[in-house]
C-alpha cells in the first residue's frame, strides 16, 4: 500500500537553516511560495532564515541569488531584505549557527536543513519539529523528510496506516535514515570549515536540482497536500521519490 503523511500541525513557521549553495536557491523558492499563497488570499506561514556566513567571492555565482556587490554581508540577513522588498514579505534573519535551545521549532515548525556539516545536522536533529534535510555531493544529492529519530514511533505509526486508510502521522527523519550524516565524514575531503561549494569540479546545477525537489515537498506541505514521498534522490537526470509505504519505510529503519 501506497500511504500518506499528514503532519498532526498545520505549518505556521518555515525555519530554513543554511542558505549557501542549495539553502539560497530552496529560499527563493519558499519565498515565492509564500508569495503566491498571498496573493490568493490564503494565511501564509512566517519565514526565517538562519545562517553564520557572509557572501564571498567564491560564491558569486555557484549561489543563486548572490552578486559580487553582495561580499562581505551575511546571507541570511542579505536575502531576507531582499526577499521582503521585491516580494512584500515579512521574513526574518537570523546571522547565527540554529542553536535548537534558542532559535525557533516545536509543533507547527518545518524545519529546512541545507547544511554541509556533521556538527550542524546534529543540532538540527535535536529539534523537536518536522525536519526536511537537504544533502549533495558533485553531481548528486537527496532531501529526506520525516518528525521521528525513533524507530519505535515509526514503527508504531506504520502498524496504523492500514487502519487509518493510509494515512500516516510519523516518518523517520534524517537521523534516522542516514545516521552517517550526523558523524564526522572518515574520508579524505576539502579543509575542515571547507564547504561543498569548495568543490570547483561539483556540477554547477546540483544544488539548484537538489532545491527543487525540497520545493516540491515545502509546497505540498503549506498547501496540506499529503506527501506520498518522503525521499527524493536526485541526479541532474531525474528525481527519483521513494514513496510512503511499509516495505520502503521498514528498508531505511
Amino acid at each position: 500500500m501506497i500511504g500518506r503523511f499528514e503532519p498532526r500541525h498545520a505549518i505556521n513557521h518555515v525555519v530554513l537553516v543554511g542558505v549557501g549553495g542549495t539553502g539560497s536557491a530552496l529560499a527563493r523558492s519558499v519565498a515565492r511560495i509564500i508569495y503566491d499563497m498571498s496573493q490568493r488570499g490564503m494565511h501564509t506561514p512566517r519565514f526565517t532564515l538562519i545562517d553564520p556566513d557572509h557572501v564571498e567571492e567564491k560564491n558569486v555565482g555557484r549561489q543563486a541569488g548572490f552578486a559580487p556587490a553582495d561580499v562581505g554581508h551575511n546571507k541570511a540577513m542579505l536575502l531576507s531584505r531582499r526577499f521582503n522588498l521585491a516580494l512584500g514579505l515579512d521574513s526574518t534573519a537570523i546571522p547565527e549557527p540554529f542553536d535548537p535551545e534558542r532559535h525557533p521549532n516545536g509543533p507547527g515548525t518545518l524545519l529546512l536543513g541545507c547544511v554541509d556539516n556533521h556538527e550542524a545536522r546534529r543540532a538540527l536533529a535535536r529539534a523537536g519539529c518536522l525536519w526536511g534535510d537537504s544533502g549533495n555531493h558533485l553531481a548528486s544529492g537527496q532531501f529526506v523528510i520525516g518528525d521521528s529519530s525513533d524507530r519505535e514511533t515509526v514503527l508504531d505509526a506504520l502498524a496504523r496506516m492500514e487502519t487509518q486508510g493510509g494515512v500516516i502521522h510519523h516518518l523517520p527523519n534524517a537521523a534516522l535514515v542516514f545516521p552517517e550524516l550526523l558523524e564526522p565524514n572518515p574520508e579524505p575531503g576539502p579543509a575542515p570549515g571547507a564547504s561543498c561549494g569548495d568543490l570547483m569540479d561539483q556540477a554547477l546545477l546540483i544544488n539548484d536540482a537538489v532545491a527543487v525537489a525540497a520545493a516540491s515537498y515545502v509546497f505540498r506541505l503549506l498547501h496540506r497536500i499529503p506527501l506520498t514521498s518522503f525521499i527524493s534522490f536526485v541526479s541532474l537526470e531525474a528525481i527519483r521519490p521513494v514513496p510512503v509505504s511499509d516495505e520502503e519505510i521498514r528498508t531505511y529503519l
